[in-house]
């Protein structure tokens, strides 16, 4: 037997059910949008504060794309990465060289965190945060703030004090 082919227990399990069990396209989930799309008031604020490390869960994926719509809602956006979260900001992401993905998404978060900088978003980035992972700031990616240890509870007072709605995603 070669390994393309199969064992009569093997084709036994394959054939119990039938995959795919719906076709491409198919709705398996509803659309109803329970809450109003809200839109920013006059003067509104929305600060995003990132603790999570790049492509190690969605939480910082996430926490971009959610900035990104309240910016295009009208609020004032501002994103602040701590922390491994800095890592997020590094424009020296690739292999095997800058700019190359290694795989599907690897830039992602780079490329949207250009988007939201280029619709008007604001982005820091602590220096110490760069530091704990040997990171250096001139690997920032350009527009990317960088900022003191000392200004992450500095500018959320900032922004809590602007009535912001505050968004702190947090990873280990």
């Amino acid at each position: 037997m070669t390994s393309t082919e199969l064992s009569d227990v093997e084709k036994k399990s394959l054939e119990e059910i039938p995959h795919p069990s719906l076709p491409e396209g198919s709705s398996i989930y509803g659309g109803t949008k329970v809450f109003p799309d809200l839109q920013a008031e006059n003067g509104e604020a929305y600060f995003t504060l990132v603790h999570g490390i790049a492509h190690e869960s969605s939480v910082s994926f996430v926490a971009v794309l959610q900035a990104t719509r309240a910016l295009r809602k009208g609020f004032e956006s501002a994103m602040y990465f701590y922390g491994p979260g800095s890592l997020n900001c590094l424009a020296t992401r690739g292999f095997p060289t800058t700019g190359t993905s290694a795989f599907p998404g690897e830039h992602n978060i780079n490329d949207q965190l250009k988007t939201f900088m280029g619709e008007g978003g604001k982005v820091y980035c602590c220096r110490f945060g760069l530091s704990l992972h040997g990171a250096r700031e001139e690997d920032l990616i350009s527009g990317v703030i960088p900022t003191h240890p000392l200004d992450v509870q500095d500018a959320l007072i900032h922004y809590a004090r602007k009535g912001a709605i505050i968004n702190s995603t947090y990873q280990l």
